[in-house]
């Protein structure tokens, strides 16, 4: 809603300075047509050659989600703190073997049902169940098992931002179309030299109605997609932070409550829990 909110207030409020200074809405509508196969066909082109076909499926596929609200709030957080508050405490009472079952099949897992939220995002789950069955093993110490978490995370965040570094390439591109659409309609306009003054006025109208779109596409509309898509990325990022520091703290000895706590700990300020809230929700849950 507020990506469609802030669209309308960008463009209305270009567009209707442009009309309350006396500017003739004919001569842009006239030229966008073509103006827009230049630079929208020309950047298109541009941005499948410059992309892999994964980079440019994954940049298709973030539009659904940027235009809803962030799936990131307090509410998912304690859940999944409240999740894994309960399979620490299952291990710390039965032990580790306690939870083979429900790591070896997630999906059948009465704990995980419990918690549909996260329960329900494979990521998530495939994140935790990874770590909780090296941990089962036995194998690997806490600061090889965070070396690993590590890499994990920083793969994760290179991956997604490859869609991101691909509009932001798009938005850098857009201006220059522009000007390739701007300079076309100049050549226009000079092989028309002998036409009347109002022909040609129109004429180079029209070839800097390429520079401006191309400008306003950029900034006004590609630009923003791009710095929105990143912070949803943060986003994403950082409930993996969590489950390895709840995890981490775990294997270093802490108590369920007390690891928790780290966790809270790591979340942005307008998402964190109060300790209270926290104690709260998984005493109910």
């Amino acid at each position: 809603m507020f990506v469609l909110i802030g669209y309308v207030v960008c463009l209305g409020c270009i567009f209707g300075a442009y009309i309350i200074h006396g500017g003739n809405m004919a001569v842009i509508i006239h030229a966008i047509p073509t103006e827009m196969m230049a630079i929208g066909g020309g950047s298109i082109g541009a941005f499948l050659v410059n992309n892999q076909p994964k980079t440019i499926k994954a940049v298709l596929g973030q539009f659904g989600p940027l235009l809803k609200g962030s799936k990131y709030t307090k509410a998912r957080y304690m859940e999944l703190m409240a999740m894994l508050y309960e399979i620490l405490q299952k291990v710390r009472k039965e032990g580790l073997m306690s939870i083979e079952k429900d790591v070896e099949e997630p999906h059948n897992s009465a704990l995980f049902k419990k918690y549909p939220t996260v329960g329900s995002d494979h990521h998530v789950i495939e994140f935790v169940t990874d770590y909780l069955r090296m941990m089962v093993s036995g194998n690997l110490n806490a600061h090889e098992i965070e070396a690993l978490m590590d890499n994990e995370i920083d793969t994760h965040h290179h991956e997604g931002h490859a869609p991101v570094a691909a509009v932001a390439r798009l938005a850098g591109a857009l201006p220059a179309f522009g000007i390739v659409a701007a300079v076309l309609g100049v050549v226009n306009t000079m092989g028309s030299v002998g036409q009347p003054p109002a022909v040609l006025g129109g004429m180079i109208g029209s070839a800097l109605v390429g520079t401006f779109l191309g400008i306003l596409l950029a900034y006004g509309v590609v630009e923003p997609l791009g710095g929105l898509m990143e912070q949803k990325l943060d986003e994403a990022t950082k409930e993996f932070q969590v489950v390895k520091t709840v995890l981490l703290a775990s294997m270093q000895g802490y108590a369920p409550q007390v690891a928790i706590e780290f966790g809270r700990k790591v979340l942005y300020s307008t998402e964190r829990p109060t300790f209270l809230e926290l104690e709260s929700h998984v005493k109910k849950k």
